[in-house]
């Protein structure tokens, strides 16, 4: 039994493409599609309630806030959490299913772009290795309900790299999976932004982020090198 958790700011473009994805398990698995919006301008909310999903304003903007928000009303055993751009692979339930059977308390997908720029390729075949570095939120984190809260959940104070953070504490609690099928995420910030130039800038953020600054900073970082970002 699947509670589907997806985070949304101004995503009308996206969520229900994001939507239908995660409806494909429901027909032999149990589901909840919870959709947390930040205070989204746009028609998300709207189209996210067209296509079946339970949506919750959070009182507050931020993933980390709203996955928060998202688990705590969750009724089911296993939590997956989505980002509005990405779409999970067919039968994804059963390979989460399938992990937890062999007991994997949490986990992920590998990732795949939906551009086929060779350097996008390239970092998304890293993602089948079970190294914290490589791992983001693009890849649906999975976790059953009962060790996501004994980890505490996502740290609300972390305004990005709340996925990487999270994994280290996931980890402690038990087996972590990384599936081998692959949820496909969009380039769009890559596109807007230059694809070298992009990565530069989230390897600039990671460093920033294992050398200790401070998420304000890192912020203020990202907010003035990335084109049409939404944090």
């Amino acid at each position: 039994m699947f509670s589907i958790i997806i985070p949304t700011y101004n995503e009308a473009c996206r969520i229900a493409a994001t939507i239908k994805s995660a409806q494909s398990v429901s027909a032999t698995h149990e589901t909840e599609i919870i959709v947390v919006d930040g205070g989204s301008s746009d028609d998300t909310v709207l189209i996210a309630e067209q296509c079946g999903a339970t949506v919750v304003k959070s009182n507050r903007k931020g993933r980390a806030t709203q996955m928060n928000a998202g688990a705590a009303m969750a009724k089911h055993e296993i939590l997956c959490f989505v980002h509005a751009d990405s779409a999970l692979p067919n039968g994804f339930g059963a390979r989460i299913a399938l992990a937890k059977s062999k007991g994997a308390k949490s986990g992920c997908f590998r990732l795949r772009f939906d551009h086929p720029h060779w350097f996008l390729k390239a970092n998304a075949w890293l993602t089948r290795f079970d190294v914290n570095a490589v791992r983001f939120g693009d890849q649906s984190l999975f976790a059953r309900k009962d060790v996501f809260n004994a980890s505490g959940g996502y740290r609300e104070d972390l305004l990005m790299m709340e996925d990487q953070e999270i994994i280290h504490r996931l980890k402690q609690l038990g087996k972590f999976e990384v599936m081998d099928d692959y949820v496909v995420t969009s380039a769009r910030k890559y596109i807007d932004n230059g694809i070298y130039r992009m990565q530069f800038v989230f390897y600039r953020l990671w460093t920033m982020y294992y050398l200790g600054y401070s998420q304000e900073h890192m912020l203020a970082v990202y907010r003035r090198l990335v084109r049409q970002h939404n944090l």
